[in-house]
This record gives structure tokens, C-alpha cells and sequence, in this order.
């Protein structure tokens, strides 16, 4: 095998070749890599995404992610549409997660233009968010268990999120990509029986639907055994990749955009950040897990303090022109930061857009989390990066 002595040396191959055994097997020959395409359609690949991998046996020797076939060259087609053109467009860029999407631009055109928003629609914009984190941590569960060989918490994990889909469609006209967010504010208020419902929906989520989800996955001995030590990444490794989110915080790092940026209402409500300490499949588990417990309590602190009012700010001009300069600004999203860099020469459109995609970033890491595993954990590691490749590719 040409180059065997070398992987052996790879600190994750450490314990799968010793470099006598790669010595031997290039001299006889009788080691033949074998190079599989992952995807780009598979049930495995978490959308239209191909991985060149690299094979001794089941054995990762290199997982190349080949990305790109979902690009809509979207930075380039907002370069000429109005500013409250793109808040929708964004929806399609991680559509599981649309409200971040909408809540970044619209933080963005509001920063670069000092307008300023109503309590109302500080509050509510938190609450949306955090249930849209929610029910995207609740895609991830189910789609992880099916990943690992359990098809029923998928069930489960999408019976539950229909309740919160329906809470967004009586919000919001929509179940997934919702058009919600406006400059300014909010396109409309929600009713005092919408808030009720939520407070029902978050209370059977406690009581019922997160003990059956530990009880059916997380507290499954196999499910550890499956995920304890698989695709470890070291703090200095998440970090020096850029890594964010849970895929960061699990590796130990304590970092958390709702707490270093003021935005919404995240500085007024009483919240813990997850963190792992190994940062493998087992820990990036975890601290979704432990997530989706943060984010209702930050919905409940948020509806006990949402005052009366109007939820879009009667200042916001009607034609937006945003000055000329440039803002990045960031949230924080169920997959890690979301970044968008505004560029404005001054007109109605900007001159540049440029999307920090969370999911981007967080794939590069396939590879170093992979080699030397097992093909099966490849596919597991992958769930637990838990991308979304509309925002891989943009």
C-alpha cells in the first residue's frame, strides 16, 4: 500500500498499523486501499453530500467531503435584491433552523441602521428562536438514533415535533420556512391562547416526550457503547478548525454566542451552557440533549416577562437604505455560529453578503474524527456534526 508507513504515523491510526506491519504488508502487497464514493444519494449522508472514503478493510483510512451539489449561489443573487427581499431567502439556507437565518439579516440591516426594537418583539424573537432550537435538536435525535440502528426515537422525535410545528404555523403561516421576521420587528403578534399552548407543549415536553427520548436512546447501553470514544476532537483541534456550537462546546469549550453578544433577551434569562469533556459522538449527544432542557427554560423565563405592546418599531423607515460600511454580525444557532459580514456602499441592495455557514466549518472535522475508525462510526460521527447541507453549499 503506497504511503501505509506514513498513515500508520497519523496520530488517530495509532493502534491500527505498527509501522513494522505497514512495512510488511507494502512489501508482500497484500494491503489494497479501496476507495468508495459515500453519497452523494444516500440515506446515510444527511443530505446530497458525497464523501470519498478511503478503506483498509472497515477500517477509515481518509474521508474527503465533497460538497457542492446544492449550491444556489445564494451570497451572489442577494448582491441585487432589496434589503427585505433576502430575510426570506435565507430561510433556505439551514430551513430547519429558518429563524436564525432571519433574525442574522435582519440583525445585521437593524445594526448597520440604529434601529431600534420593541420589548415585544426582543421577547418574542427569543422565544422563537429557542423553540425553533428545539424542534431542530429534536430532528437531530431522531435522525442520530437511526444512524447508530434505532428507527424508533425518529418516531418518536417527529410525533412530538409536529405539536411544534403547529405552533409556528398559527404564529407564523408556516411550518418551516417562515417568512416571520421583519426589519424592524415582527410581521404579527401572537395571541394570549398561542402563548398558553406553548406553555401546554413545553410542559408535555418535559413531563413526557424528554424522558421517553433518555429512556429509549440516551440511557441505552448500546447507544453508549456506540458513541463513547468514537470521533474524538480534542479542544485544540475544535478550535483551531473553527469549530462552533455543540461541536465545540463539547470538546470542552465553554463558548456560546447568547452570552457574548447582546442580542434579544439572552442576557436577561437565567441559562446553563452544556459543556462535554472528551469531545466524541458520546458527548456531542450529550450536550444537545441537555440543550434542549436550556432552550424551554429560557422560552418560560421569556413568556414571564413579555410585556404588552407593539412587536414592530413604528421608526423603521419604509424604504430601507442601509449607510455605507460594513458590520459582521452573528447569532447563535442550533448548529453553532452564523455569521453574516455587510457590506453597503449605501444604496437599497448590498454590495456584499457573506454567509458564515456553522455547517461548513463544522465538516471539515470529518476527516481528522474519522480516520481509524470503523466505516459504521463514520456515519455516526457524521450524525453527530449534524449538518445541514443547504448551508454547506449555499
Amino acid at each position: 500500500m503506497k504511503g501505509v508507513g506514513a498513515v500508520a504515523e497519523h496520530p488517530k491510526l495509532q493502534g491500527v498499523y505498527s509501522p513494522e506491519e505497514a512495512a510488511q504488508a507494502a512489501r508482500e502487497g497484500t494491503v489494497e486501499p479501496l476507495t468508495i464514493n459515500l453519497g452523494p444519494q444516500h440515506p446515510s449522508t444527511h443530505g446530497v453530500l458525497r464523501v470519498i472514503t478511503t478503506l483498509d478493510g472497515e477500517t477509515v483510512l481518509k474521508a474527503d467531503p465533497d460538497i457542492g451539489y446544492l449550491h444556489r449561489n445564494w451570497e451572489k443573487i442577494v448582491e441585487s435584491w432589496h434589503y427585505p427581499q433576502i430575510v426570506p431567502f435565507s430561510d433556505r439556507n439551514d430551513y430547519l433552523s429558518a429563524i436564525f437565518n432571519e433574525w442574522l439579516v435582519c440583525r445585521a440591516v437593524e445594526e448597520a441602521m440604529g434601529i431600534e426594537l420593541t420589548e415585544r418583539a426582543q421577547v418574542l424573537r427569543t422565544v422563537f428562536a429557542e423553540l425553533n432550537r428545539l424542534v431542530s435538536h429534536q430532528m437531530w435525535f431522531g435522525t442520530y438514533a437511526m444512524d447508530i440502528g434505532a428507527f424508533t426515537p425518529f418516531l418518536y422525535a417527529l410525533r412530538d415535533r409536529e405539536w411544534a410545528y403547529d405552533l409556528f404555523e398559527k404564529a407564523t403561516g408556516a411550518r418551516q420556512l417562515y417568512a416571520y421576521f421583519r426589519i424592524g420587528g415582527l410581521r404579527n403578534d401572537v395571541s394570549d391562547a398561542w402563548v398558553q399552548e406553548l406553555r401546554d407543549y413545553l410542559d408535555y415536553f418535559e413531563r413526557e416526550a424528554y424522558p421517553a427520548y433518555m429512556d429509549l436512546l440516551y440511557n441505552n447501553e448500546i447507544f453508549r457503547v456506540r458513541s463513547e470514544g468514537v470521533g474524538v476532537v480534542p479542544k485544540e483541534v475544535a478550535i483551531a478548525y473553527g469549530a462552533s456550537g455543540p461541536m465545540l462546546r463539547a470538546s470542552g469549550v465553554r463558548h456560546d454566542i447568547r452570552r457574548v453578544e447582546r442580542y434579544g433577551v439572552y442576557d436577561r434569562c437565567d441559562f446553563d451552557i452544556p459543556v462535554g469533556k472528551n469531545g466524541d459522538n458520546l458527548d456531542r449527544a450529550t450536550v444537545r440533549m441537555k440543550e434542549m432542557i436550556e432552550s424551554i427554560k429560557i422560552i418560560r423565563q421569556c413568556l414571564d416577562m413579555l410585556p404588552e405592546g407593539e412587536v414592530f418599531s413604528p421608526k423603521t423607515p419604509r424604504v430601507i437604505k442601509v449607510p455605507e460600511g460594513d458590520w459582521y454580525v452573528r447569532v447563535e444557532s442550533p448548529r453553532g455560529e452564523i455569521g453574516l459580514w455587510l457590506v453597503s456602499t449605501g444604496g437599497l441592495q448590498p454590495y456584499r453578503m457573506k454567509w458564515r455557514a456553522p455547517s461548513f466549518v463544522n465538516l471539515q472535522l470529518l476527516n481528522y474524527m474519522t480516520r481509524g475508525e470503523k466505516i459504521a462510526d463514520l456515519i455516526a460521527s457524521l450524525g453527530t456534526i449534524d449538518i445541514i447541507l443547504g448551508e454547506v453549499d449555499r
